[in-house]
This record gives structure tokens, sequence and C-alpha cells, in this order.
């Protein structure tokens, strides 16, 4: 029953969108726990304090819902249908990270899980008379998404960190349902890397000390989501023109001569958000702001966070017809924004 139960559940989620479906065991990953704790030892994790909390829970998924038996990964495609590297030289625009061009993919891939999950209880309900449990994770709780991933052949865990797939590429989610249903387990995928360098070498900050290790704290995606206050001075030129996160370790991965677009509309750019002036962003208030990013990932950093990345961006530009955008906001109410502003004016009147 559990060979076909696995199959219908496949079935079932690619029926619901997602791109892929594995499943393994919930102690499938034993090696986390030694990885987690150099990465924290380290401080890579910089202001992420979050990430040294439950780290029993972090490094064990089994510890975290001791009574599930299997975990069931799935992919989200989120392939983009335009370059994301071409805004890039657009040094007037900002550049917003893929997957935040639209809709907030939690919202997204959170009700396709439950909608899965349910078609799960459901199933097995009708069949057995008895009821499993399960618990749904999208990247908000102490789960290692990726190592479990990579245990139940969705993928593996590039030297960039982040997961890529034969078949995906590297543009895609992941979402979890945990089970107390002991499935069959699927082979876990092996790296397939080579000697590629292509994510290490196109970091514009050199965040990787080394393959398959990341120092978030010179990642442009920590630096303009997570990171709070002023940026250190050293690292701003890095950042260029990328004002909500970065996509370039991601974009440059030969693997993606496979990634496809993707099917769900929600994640398609919007067009306001593919090359949006700077001039325009730097000038939002915070109901402004708001109004523009509702439903958007964008919205969680706050106004002022996003117009200190501006600013960081006006200051990189190399147009000194933006100086004047930035002086307006030297004497910003919150103080990183106003640094960033006096560090943009005075970086252009070098132009």
């Amino acid at each position: 029953m559990t060979a076909a139960l696995k199959a219908a559940l496949l079935d079932r989620a690619q029926a619901e969108g997602f791109a892929a479906a594995r499943i393994c065991r919930p102690d499938a990953v034993p090696e986390v726990r030694a990885r987690l704790q150099a990465f924290l030892d380290k401080g890579y994790h910089g202001q992420m304090a979050w990430m040294a909390d439950r780290v029993d829970w972090r490094a064990d998924p089994a510890a975290l819902w001791p009574a599930a038996q299997s975990v069931v990964m799935l992919a989200e495609n989120y392939g983009p249908r335009h370059d994301p590297l071409a805004v890039l030289r657009q040094r007037d625009r900002g550049a917003i990270s893929v997957y935040a061009q639209n809709r907030d993919y939690h919202d997204v891939v959170k009700k396709r899980l439950k909608r899965v999950g349910r078609w799960l209880v459901e199933t097995v309900t009708q069949e057995t008379g008895e009821t499993p449990a399960i618990k749904v994770f999208v990247d908000t709780a102490p789960v290692p998404e990726k190592a479990l991933a990579q245990a139940a052949g969705l993928g593996w865990q590039g030297k960039h960190t982040n997961l890529v797939s034969r078949d995906l590429g590297s543009w895609f989610f992941l979402g979890a349902i945990f089970t107390t249903l002991a499935l069959p387990v699927d082979v876990q995928e092996t790296d397939h890397c080579g000697s590629c360098r292509a994510c290490l070498t196109v970091c514009p900050t050199d965040a990787f000390p080394a393959p398959y290790q990341l120092d978030a704290r010179r990642c442009i995606s920590y630096l303009t989501i997570e990171h709070k206050g002023p940026v250190d001075p050293a690292l701003r030129p890095g950042i260029g023109n990328r004002i909500y996160g970065c996509d370039d370790c991601l974009a440059v991965c030969p693997w993606n001569k496979f990634a496809q677009e993707a099917a769900e509309v929600k994640y398609y750019a919007r067009p306001d958000l593919l090359a949006p002036k700077l001039a325009d962003l730097a000038r939002l208030d915070d109901a402004a702001f708001r109004a523009l990013f509702s439903g958007s990932p964008i919205k969680r950093i706050g106004r002022d966070r996003f117009v200190r990345n501006v600013l960081y961006a006006i200051g990189n530009s190399g147009d000194r017809r933006l100086q004047a955008v930035a002086q307006d906001l030297c004497e910003d109410k919150d103080s990183a924004v106003a640094d960033a502003a006096r560090w943009a004016v005075q970086r252009l009147s070098y132009t």
C-alpha cells in the first residue's frame, strides 16, 4: 500500500503545481550538526542570531518532531523569463532578486503544501481508517531544508551552498511535509559540481571563503535583507545596484541549461520591479513603500533598510544626476539611511 500511496502522493504534488517531490527520513542528515556548528563558531551568521537558537532542532530534524517518520521534500519552480543579470548593467536602476519580483513565495508554497498534506491525510484515513499527522514548513522553522532535499534526491548543495538540480537548475523553492507515515524513501543525490567554480568567482563581495562555505557577513543577500544598520563601507561598492538580494551565484550555474520558466503567474516579474528607477525608490516614505510592496517579501525589511540599499546603489551608479536625490536624504530620521545618503553624495562627488 505504501508504494502505491507514494506514487499517488507524488502525482498529487505535481498536480498541485510542484515541479518535483522526493522522500527521506528525518534522521537522514547527520552531517548537519557539525556543519552548522562550524558555521556558527566562525561567526558566519552575522546578525542572524536566530540561527544559533534551537540548534538541536536545526541540526536534527528528527528532534523537531520525534513522531515524524518521513519527510516529503517538494520543489517549487520560479525560473525567470528574463536574464536576471541584465539589470546590473543599468546603473540608474535597482536590481531585485528574481524570487522577490512578485508575490511572497511563503504564502504561495504553504497553501500548496497544505493542500497536498490534506489530500494525504484524507486518502490514508479513507483507506485505512487511521489518521496520520502532518506538519508543513516553508523556510520559517528550524528545518535544514537543503540538506533534507539532498537526502531525498531533489538536488545537491552546490559550492555556493544553495541547492542545484539536474532537472531544474537553481531556480526553485523548497517546502517540507513531515508526517507520521512511514513512506518509501528515495535515493540521496550526489554532488555534480565537478571542477566548476563559476558561482565562487562571480561573487562581487568574496562571500565564499572556500567551496561549500558561505560567510553570510559578506553576502549581498544577507547585507541587503538581514543586516541592520550601516553596511561596512568596504563592502558597499561590491553591492553595486543590488537593492534586495543577489542572484549572481545562482544565475551563472551551468546546470541552469535545464532550468524551466515558472508556471505560476504569481512568480512572473512585475514590470515595475524588473528594473525600477533608483530615483523613484529613494523618495519612498513608509506609506508609499508599504503600498508598493504589499504582498511582496520585500515589505518585511521595511522602508528604512530598503532605502538604505537604494542609496548604496545610487552611490555606486556613477550618475551625478542622482546626487541631488541622495542629498535630500542626508538628514533622514533613520541614521542608517542618512549615513548611506552622505556616503552616496560623497562618492558621486568624485565621479
